[in-house]
């Protein structure tokens, strides 16, 4: 049904890059063309996790940091440069989530008939314009776990070029289940339906979990995402432990691993998690319950933990609008999620795990991504922790702290500004006033 439509895909994306997304008038940045730009910062913090530096001049030149300097430097030396002023402002990394949905924007019940009423390249626009929303809230990277028909690998594809204002995209093309699992997407539908609806992303038994993998490879995902439990939003009341035998989950991570690709792994209960942990998983998504073990595997390891603590933001005012806005299979797993929010990461930040930023934007609203950064203070982190988790910690998960991540020579422009100190309040990184990514000036309030 939706392979049939997946060739239209392409060219609804390259509709957006000749300029639909851009309806509002507003030009697409210039290509830098090897001129040098001088970046002045009131405050910058250019290495996470260390003291953040006073006035503070950052020179870019096609696209990627040279140098950082103390003070404001006079531009005149580099003949021609473009001078961007925020020497006002806190100056930091461009922002990293690890956890996001671009082609979703809906919920419930309205999700669901979405995938069914709504054809391909709908999708497609609406993704476009949540990587521009993302974008302009200071997210400069994010992975994206989940495709919808290749939208989002497309998508990739056109942000990487600066043909769509976006975000840099790391995909995970379609994420992988067992029948039945989390990612079945013919749960919901009768039996005179679930032989249409594609489900080539779901296995059973360790040889039908390798071939999985090996599509997603094949479709050019840069990461495998697997379900090891169930989900809240499954439209199945089996609970959120465990839905996979051993043998195939090694056979997913294993496989996965053999083509040098990272594997991100949903999972709500204690025993999903700590298989997944056990096998070698790079990510544990949600992570709703730890245990004891849970810890000592997370240290053991060094995997990575998601929280993605804001999908309880998308909960709450979904049914506030809407109280029945979710299938009665659904809601009470939603309101156990509510309850039980944060408290993993209230373990895992003393235990030492490591901790990535992610928010499961798609369940949240999109744009909106720095909400996650006070409920993660709120349940246990410090402003620079959670600073850390979404930059130097994230790139580092997603292979890519040779790029991103700090405001270091060599690497990518990527730099975001606010008003105020976020070292004292994580909100204000909930008003961006300033974006660049590959020395691109996508936002500049003034």
């Amino acid at each position: 049904m939706r392979r049939a439509a997946a060739a239209s895909v392409g060219a609804a994306i390259m509709a957006l890059s000749a300029g639909a997304a851009w309806a509002q008038g507003a030009p697409l940045p210039a290509t830098p063309d090897g001129t040098v730009t001088v970046l002045h910062a009131g405050r910058l913090l250019d290495r996470p996790g260390r003291a953040p530096r006073g006035p503070s001049t950052v020179i870019i030149r096609d696209g990627r940091i040279v140098e950082v300097r103390d003070g404001f430097v006079d531009a005149s030396a580099w003949p021609g440069a473009r001078v961007v002023d925020q020497r006002d402002r806190f100056v930091l990394p461009g922002l990293i989530d690890s956890h996001v949905h671009l082609v979703s924007d809906l919920g419930g019940q309205a999700g669901f008939l979405s995938g069914i009423t709504e054809n391909l390249p709908t999708h497609a626009f609406r993704a476009a314009g949540n990587a521009e929303k993302t974008l302009m809230a200071g997210f400069t990277t994010v992975r994206n776990l989940g495709d919808d028909g290749g939208v989002t690998l497309a998508l990739r594809d056109a942000t990487a070029e600066h043909r769509l204002a976006g975000p840099r995209i790391v995909d995970a093309g379609n994420s992988i289940s067992t029948t039945s699992g989390h990612m079945d997407s013919r749960l919901g539908f009768n039996d005179d339906f679930r032989e249409t609806v594609p489900h080539d992303n779901v296995c059973n038994g360790p040889e039908s979990c390798r071939e999985a993998v090996r599509l997603q490879v094949g479709r050019g995902a840069d990461v495998i995402k697997i379900a090891t439990t169930g989900g809240v939003n499954s439209r199945i009341g089996a609970g959120l432990g465990a839905q996979m035998f051993e043998d195939e989950a090694r056979a997913l991570i294993e496989t996965a691993h053999l083509y040098g690709l990272k594997v991100a792994v949903h999972a709500h209960g204690a025993d999903g998690i700590n298989l997944a942990l056990r096998l070698g998983a790079d990510s544990i998504e949600h992570g709703t319950i730890f245990d004891d073990e849970t810890l000592r595997l997370f240290r053991q390891s060094g995997a990575y933990y998601v929280p993605t603590l804001s999908t309880v933001n998308g909960y709450i005012e979904r049914l506030e609008a809407d109280p029945n806005a979710y299938p009665p299979e659904v809601l009470p797993k939603i309101r156990w999620r509510i309850s039980i929010t944060g408290q993993s990461l209230a373990r895992a930040v003393p235990a030492g795990v490591r901790i990535a930023f992610g928010t499961d934007a798609g369940v949240s609203k999109h744009g909106r991504n720095a909400d996650e950064f006070a409920l993660m203070v709120q349940h246990g982190m410090t402003p620079m922790q959670a600073l850390e988790a979404a930059t130097v910690n994230a790139a580092d998960l997603l292979g890519l702290a040779d790029e991103i991540g700090s405001l270091e020579p060599g690497k990518r422009a990527d730099i975001v500004a606010v008003d105020g100190d976020p070292l004292q309040d994580v909100t204000v990184l909930t008003d961006m006033d300033f974006v660049m990514r590959d020395g691109r000036v996508y936002r500049n309030d003034r």
